[in-house]
C-alpha cells in the first residue's frame, strides 16, 4: 500500500508542476513516497525536499510515447504496490493517466484542485464556471493534479535516484524535431502573467508590456486574435482554445474579455483588468479594475513596479 507519483521533467529540469506533484502525493500518503520520471533529467535528489523518498526514472525513453509511459507506471505500482497514482494535469498526464486508470481498473479524479475530504476530490467543470466533488471509491485511485493548486513543499532531504530496467516495448511515436517555444517560465506554470489584447493596436506597440512583464517577473501572454493576427507567437496565446493558466496574479490589457478567453484564465487567483471601455466583459469577472486607455495606464504601472524593485 503506497502512493506514487509520475511526473514529466520535460528532460533536464524540475518544473514546478511536477514539484507540486509529488508534494500533493506526499501529502496525500502523509509521508515520503516514490516518484517516477523520464528521459535525461538531472537533479532529481532534490525532490526529496518535496516528499520523494526515492525516484525511479527511465533513461531510455527519449520520446513523449504515452503506450512506454503507461507501462512505465503500471509496472512501478505493481512493484511498489501503490494504490494511489498521482500524475500532472498537462499533455503527458492528461495522455497517461486514464490510460493507467483503465488498466488498473482503477478510479480516475482529472484535474483535481486540492486535497480531498475522505475520499472527495474537488475538480473544476464548464471551463471553470462550476465546481465539482468527485467520490472515488475504488482500491486503486489515480489523480491527475491541475498545476499551481497547491504550495510546494520544501522539507530538505534528498530522494534516492534508481534507473527502471525493465522493458517497455519499442515506441511508436518518432519524435523528428523539438522547438523550445520561448524562454523564461512557462505559461503553466508562471505565477504572474502580463497579457494583453487588440487594445495595443498593433505589434510595434508591445514593448511596454514586455516591459512590465519583466520588472515583475512574469510572463507574458495575449489573446487569441492577437495570435492569429500573428502580432504575438502562438505559444503566448490563452485562453479556451490556447494555453489554460492558473497564475497568482493575471493583468489582462485592452482584452474586452470573451467567454472563450475567461475560459482558460478564470483559475487566476487574482485578476487585474485595464481597459478604456467600461462596459467590457472582463470587469465582471476581475479582482481589480482599471478603466483608461493602456497607452496611459502602463506608463505609470512601470513607474510603480520600478519604484517598487529600488525599495526592495
Amino acid at each position: 500500500m503506497s502512493t506514487i507519483a509520475f511526473i514529466d521533467t520535460r528532460g533536464d529540469k524540475l518544473p514546478k508542476a511536477a514539484q507540486e506533484a509529488v508534494t500533493y502525493a506526499s501529502q496525500l500518503a502523509g509521508g515520503p513516497i516514490t516518484a517516477i520520471t523520464f528521459g535525461d533529467a538531472k537533479g532529481l535528489e532534490a525532490l526529496g525536499a518535496n516528499g520523494a523518498k526515492k525516484v525511479i526514472v527511465a533513461r531510455g525513453v527519449k520520446t513523449i510515447d504515452s503506450q512506454q509511459l503507461t507501462k512505465l507506471v503500471c509496472d512501478v505500482a505493481a512493484a511498489e504496490g501503490a494504490t494511489t497514482i498521482v500524475c500532472v494535469h498537462d499533455a503527458t498526464g492528461k495522455a497517461v493517466a486514464p490510460r493507467v486508470a483503465a488498466r488498473l481498473k482503477a478510479g480516475l479524479v482529472a484535474g483535481a484542485t486540492g486535497l480531498p475530504e475522505g475520499i472527495r476530490f474537488r475538480r473544476n467543470v464548464f471551463s471553470g464556471k462550476a465546481r465539482a466533488w468527485v467520490e472515488v471509491s475504488s482500491a486503486v485511485k489515480v489523480i491527475s493534479l491541475s498545476p499551481n493548486s497547491i504550495a510546494i513543499a520544501n522539507n530538505g532531504g534528498s530522494a534516492a535516484v534508481e534507473e527502471f530496467t525493465g522493458d517497455l516495448g519499442a515506441a511508436r511515436i518518432t519524435v523528428k524535431e523539438l522547438r523550445k517555444a520561448g524562454s523564461g517560465v512557462p505559461l503553466p506554470e508562471a505565477e504572474l502573467v502580463v497579457s494583453a489584447g487588440r487594445g495595443m493596436k498593433g505589434p510595434e506597440h508591445w514593448a511596454p508590456v514586455e516591459e512590465l512583464a519583466q520588472l515583475l517577473g512574469a510572463a507574458t501572454a495575449c489573446s487569441r486574435p492577437v495570435a492569429d493576427m500573428h502580432w504575438r507567437p502562438h505559444h503566448e496565446h490563452v485562453g479556451q482554445t490556447g494555453v489554460a493558466i492558473r497564475p497568482n496574479l493575471y493583468i489582462a490589457i485592452g482584452i474586452s474579455g470573451a467567454i472563450q478567453h475567461l475560459a482558460g484564465v478564470n483559475q487566476s487567483k487574482v485578476i487585474c483588468v485595464i481597459n478604456k471601455d467600461p462596459e467590457a466583459p472582463f470587469f465582471k469577472a476581475a479582482d481589480y479594475g482599471i478603466v483608461g486607455d493602456a497607452f496611459e495606464v502602463l506608463p505609470k504601472l512601470i513607474e510603480a513596479a520600478k519604484k517598487l524593485n529600488a525599495e526592495r
